[in-house]
């Protein structure tokens, strides 16, 4: 079999003809980090005496933002955040112009030294997908996750012997006044970078780059992205996000057309190193007259010996997700899903001990679940659901399953279940439910939402599963769970199904009828610390149909400050918002 290997920059690209014999192979990113770069004060002569002291100044900038560009690629060596890619494949659309006809979804920890740059976290394919992925392939695109170094930061190496640097423009990211500059690799150089990047002005730290490395060849496929960095405080700008899209790139010999878009997103930097030995160094020892304020007769009852033991398991599953970066640290989303349980408690005249917590699995696959009395959604979850009836209905369901009294499997009650590499963590912790509980969940949540404040409001979450059902047949990785049931079962939404029957028809070329919003317009996620808040851009009107964007990746244009989470005044946003014509839970 004859083969012929194709180079890419953001991910490789594999293409199995059966009747062809041909196969396209991406080339991961470079093995070894580019050496620090050596500035070169005589790389840039001025052309005239009257230019001397702006070209000299220009010239020490230059040098300046190389050097912390160089200093970032050894840096990132050290650093081991959570990386998530999520790509689209995209069809033309007659009322929409692209649609989403397939999906491709990596979730690493990322470490330089590792196979791909990274520890893949997922859970291994079984028999059945290996088999059908090995058919599809013969006719279709898969995507392996490597080279996205390369996106993160600036390789080559960067300098002035390599590149031509052109100043551009003064120009304001959010807060952040940055130095734009279009950069271009001198003749005869192949793989750089050319684009432009954006530097801001204290400390010359690139904060942005936006282009491609080339050029492309018959071999080597390069595609386009638009990198983002986000403040980290004493200085240091680190990639957070990455947006990639192609609409017009030809494979097999120019008779077909790679139409994709893709996000990946870092986070967790700081997450798991330093709590537990803080904590650990501002130890206070107490007083041995001290003592638990609990009752004795309530530490010996049996029932509640039941309930701590569950609760063990709990605490171990939830702390131990969170130190992997998996779980966002409680905060103020929490509270607001904890809000939406209550009321339905409320309303329902339910007891529960102990009492209900909220978390958010920080993924973007669409999942929720129950630790114990905990109830998790995750992050893609809660950003596409469209109104509060619809996150009420999800939440719901899962109240079902504590108050029928579906236990947790107190297997991880025992803390040596708990020490496993971060990596593992999904295939360690499973969650998932007998189906007879699920349907027993389904009745029961149907019960509770009946007699909650949202019983008028029904029709909007049976939209919801409608628009899923929508794209079930094509976005199957958007939708499956790493740690609970799937809400989708061969294409078609399993999950709360009855409330589709009292819901109005789809019509996604109605403006006013938002069914399901875009990816990544609800919440932020702190790349140091995997703190998540509420985004609180203002909604935006809708021009065409093309902009509802159910369920689909988004380009990213975040709002830059050097102020840390819990200090803005206005936080970072995507360039999706909630559509005017509905309200944020």
């Amino acid at each position: 079999m004859r083969k012929i290997h194709f180079k890419i920059s953001f991910l490789l690209l594999a293409l199995s003809l059966v009747f062809a014999g041909l196969v396209l192979a991406g080339q991961t990113a470079p093995q070894n980090q580019p050496p620090a770069a050596q500035p070169n004060a005589n790389a840039a002569a001025p052309n005239n005496a009257n230019t001397a002291a702006p070209n000299t100044a220009m010239n020490q900038i230059i040098d300046k933002i190389i050097g912390r560009e160089t200093a970032l690629g050894k840096k990132m060596q050290g650093m081991h955040p959570i990386v998530e890619t999520y790509l689209q494949n995209l069809d033309k659309d007659d009322q929409l112009t692209f649609r989403p006809k397939s999906d491709a979804y990596f979730l690493g920890k990322f470490d330089y030294k590792a196979e791909g740059r990274q520890h893949s976290m997922l859970n291994g394919e079984g028999i059945k997908d290996s088999i059908f992925g090995k058919i599809s392939q013969l006719y279709s695109i898969k995507y392996i996750p490597s080279g996205f170094l390369q996106m993160l930061v600036v390789s080559g190496p960067l300098d002035r012997k390599d590149y031509d640097f052109e100043f551009v423009r003064r120009e304001f990211l959010g807060e952040v006044r940055t130095l734009a500059f279009d950069v271009k690799p001198k003749k005869g150089g192949s793989g750089r970078f050319i684009g432009r990047i954006w530097a801001e002005d204290q400390d010359y730290n690139i904060v942005r780059f936006n282009g491609t490395y080339g050029p492309s060849t018959t071999t080597k496929v390069y595609f386009h992205f638009d990198s983002w960095r986000e403040y980290m405080g004493n200085g240091e700008w680190l990639p957070a996000y990455v947006y990639t899209e192609e609409s017009d790139v030809g494979y097999l010999l120019g008779t077909r057309k790679l139409r994709f878009k893709g996000q990946t997103r870092l986070w967790g930097y700081n997450v798991g190193t330093s709590s537990a030995q803080n904590e650990l160094t501002a130890l206070i020892v107490d007083s041995d007259q001290v003592k638990d304020n609990i009752d004795e007769a309530d530490g010996i009852s049996p029932v509640r010996a039941l309930r701590s033991w569950e609760r063990d398991a709990e605490n171990n599953i939830i702390q131990r997700l969170e130190k992997a970066g998996l779980v966002a640290p409680d905060g103020e989303v929490n509270k607001v899903l904890e809000t939406v349980s209550t009321n339905l408690e409320v309303t329902n005249n339910l007891s529960i001990d102990p009492p209900i917590r909220a978390r958010v699995l920080l993924t973007s696959p669409l999942e929720s679940f129950t630790i114990g009395h905990t109830i998790v959604l995750s992050r893609g979850l809660v950003d596409v659901l469209p109104d509060e009836a619809s996150l009420a209905m999800i939440i719901a369901h899962e109240l079902a399953h504590i108050t029928l009294g579906h236990r947790i499997d107190t297997k991880y009650s025992f803390n040596d279940r708990m020490l496993f590499e971060d990596p593992e963590a999904f295939r360690r912790i499973q969650l998932k439910r007998d189906p007879n509980e699920e349907m027993a969940a389904d009745k029961k949540a149907a019960e509770l939402l009946r007699n909650s404040p949202y019983k008028d409001k029904l029709g909007n979450a049976g939209l919801f599963l409608k628009a899923v059902d929508q794209r079930a047949g094509q976005l199957d990785r958007l939708l499956v769970s790493h740690v609970g049931n799937a809400m989708v079962k061969g294409a078609e939404v399993k999950r709360m199904a009855e409330l589709k029957q009292v819901a109005p028809p789809l019509d996604m070329t109605k403006l006013d009828q938002i069914a399901a919003l875009p990816l990544g317009g609800r919440i932020r996620v702190d790349p140091w610390t995997a703190k998540i808040e509420l985004l609180k851009a203002k909604p935006v009107a809708l021009l065409s149909p093309r902009e509802k964007m159910p369920f689909e990746v988004t380009p990213v244009n975040l709002y830059l400050t050097r102020q840390l989470v819990g200090q803005q005044q206005q936080p970072a946003t995507t360039a999706t918002t909630a559509p005017a014509q509905k309200q944020q839970p």
